[in-house]
């Protein structure tokens, strides 16, 4: 059989008693990082084989499991922390065992996203978990645009140096809406940092963050749904000039224009 195993996403006590009955049973261990699980493993007295399976290695890795399953040996894959698959190496794993049609299973446990969501005390009856973004402005905003319109939580992973320029991402995109910073999560500094979009997240960033943002409301003004360069644009069109745009975007999304303005400053007569 081969397990995926979920591991702690901070605190080494959040393991399952099942989770660790694998790991001791099998008789081999695909992981992330070699030198990250093994302080896991150490912490529990856990002496087995570790063989990497990260990112870069994963079609080969998946050929190996493959193999080692088809010669009998019981294998746990796992990540650094958390589900693997869910925004860690394994889903191409997953899907080369479906086509050869070996089984596998799933130990659960931790999971950043789910418990971001919770400690964000946003409605949680119905959300949408994006992932990591790209990291190119460009294709980040455009994957934005795609989910501008869900009525429902949207939860992001985010890496400290990544912060600031993701949340101007998102405000660009759905204009003003109430977010959580969490960060730190089953640690010693664990924090939940409600904000708004157009302020920002203010401090230092560190540790690995999950941004969580309310959905999308009904709005009476339709522009609203526009980024906020298409707003300043569809003013400008209209005749006014891009001082009064600005003044009109700030009253119609209800910030200040000093917020509105830094999306103005690249706008020409051309684009008009």
């Amino acid at each position: 059989m081969i397990y995926f195993v979920a591991t702690p996403i901070g605190n080494l006590k959040d393991i399952s008693l099942r989770a660790l009955e694998v790991l001791r049973s099998v008789d081999v261990i695909f992981c992330e990082d070699t030198r990250h699980s093994i302080k896991l493993l150490n912490a529990y007295d856990i002496k087995k084989p570790l063989k990497s399976c990260h990112k870069f290695n994963e079609r080969e890795a998946s050929r190996k499991i493959i193999d080692e399953a088809k010669e009998g040996r019981q294998i746990a894959v796992i990540s650094d922390a958390g589900m693997p698959v869910i925004s860690d190496p394994g889903n191409t794993v997953c899907s080369a065992l479906k086509e050869e049609g070996i089984e596998y299973t799933v130990i659960p446990g931790a999971n950043a996203f789910l418990s971001a969501l919770v400690l964000s005390a946003f409605p949680a009856d119905r959300f949408a978990f994006l992932g990591f973004l790209p990291d190119r402005q460009g294709e980040c905003r455009a994957q934005l645009e795609k989910y501008k319109n869900l009525d429902m939580t949207l939860c992001i992973h985010c890496a400290p140096q990544d912060v600031d320029r993701t949340i101007s991402s998102l405000y660009s995109v759905f204009g003003e809406r109430r977010a959580c910073a969490v960060r730190e999560i089953t640690k010693m500094h664990e924090e939940a940092v409600g904000f708004n979009l157009s302020g920002g997240l203010q401090g230092e960033k560190r540790g690995e963050y999950v941004l969580v943002v309310e959905g999308a409301k009904e709005v009476d003004n339709p522009l609203n749904s526009l980024t906020v360069e298409q707003h300043i644009l569809s003013y400008m069109r209209g005749g006014m000039d891009k001082k009064q745009a600005v003044k009109q975007v700030a009253k119609d999304r209800g910030v200040p224009k000093s917020q509105i303005y830094m999306y103005a400053v690249n706008i020409g007569e051309e684009n008009v």
